[in-house]
């Protein structure tokens, strides 16, 4: 087994060939929700093709030798595992691994959102749902939650009255008042997913005290005219910190206080992320 969730476990495998690794994902049936999870990630991921989605490969459902109904989905495996490990167990995450995953994830959000036809909704963005091939390359994953909420191609806050669930420290906040879901709420998880990974403190680290979060810790650092300090609140090391690398964490910083937003409205759009986030690639990179 190489992994767990909500609704199953992953266990590792290989095909016929004898060489193509596998990730299968066996359902638990006896946990509410697991089948519909299933059925969703099935309509959400059949029309998908993009290099930062992860692939389901094939579906399996049948009966085991229990007689007990049993569902799996087999997905292309990806040997550097989750993005939780490298941030938090790891942590030796460089700079520009961190700004490449960043941006690989902003490109499938992009594309999930307005690239497809449809306009799917993940609605669990987090760093155990990120997983890295041996290049680094990342790919969002379990959409076990997900939502597809048109058949249109989506405008920036196409939405739909459908309930949804999620992780608690990225669920956006209006999903808590009402039904309403949209790509705004996925914009919302993702800032905060950006603000994780670059201060490397959880959403709901305990460090926070009362309506104190991971958001409100980097505006407030942010506000500050006279001197921005942002090594305060990083928890992993860069060997220097240059004004031009300085500059780079500023600008990712800000992209992630504007996704994560309290009000939809504010929050930034994707295309507008991805640009702004390639744009600070290539000035580090210069």
């Amino acid at each position: 087994m190489v992994g767990f969730g909500s609704f199953g476990s992953v266990y590792k495998g290989i095909l016929e060939d004898g060489e193509t690794q596998v990730a299968v994902k066996v359902l638990n049936l006896s946990v509410r929700g697991a089948s519909k999870s299933f059925f969703t990630e099935c309509n959400s991921l059949k029309n998908v093709r993009h290099r930062n989605v992860l692939k389901i490969l094939s579906v399996c459902e049948s009966i085991d030798f229990q007689g007990n109904e049993f569902k799996a989905l087999v997905y292309e495996f990806k040997a550097n595992g989750s993005l939780e490990k490298w941030l938090h167990q790891s942590g030796n995450l460089e700079l520009i691994q961190r700004l490449n995953i960043v941006i690989d994830v902003a490109q499938a959000i992009e594309y999930l959102h307005i690239g497809m036809g449809s306009c799917v909704v993940h609605g669990d963005l987090k760093p155990s749902n990120i997983l890295l091939d041996e290049d680094m390359v990342a790919y969002v994953g379990d959409f076990g939650l997900a939502k597809i909420i048109s058949d249109l191609v989506s405008t920036s806050h196409e939405s739909s009255s459908v309930a949804i669930a999620g992780t608690i420290g990225y669920v956006a906040p209006e999903y808590a008042t009402n039904n309403l879901i949209s790509t705004q709420g996925d914009i919302y998880s993702y800032g905060i997913l950006i603000l994780e990974m670059f201060t490397n403190k959880r959403p709901r680290d305990e460090e926070f005290k009362d309506d104190a979060n991971l958001h409100s810790l980097v505006s407030d650092v942010l506000s500050n005219h006279t001197t921005i300090d942002i090594e305060e609140i990083m928890s992993w090391s860069i060997h220097q910190i240059n004004p031009k690398v300085k500059d780079c964490l500023i600008r990712i910083f800000r992209i992630g206080v504007a996704c994560s937003k309290f009000e939809q409205r504010d929050r930034m759009l994707i295309t507008d992320v991805v640009n702004e986030l390639c744009k600070i690639r290539d000035f580090y990179l210069s």
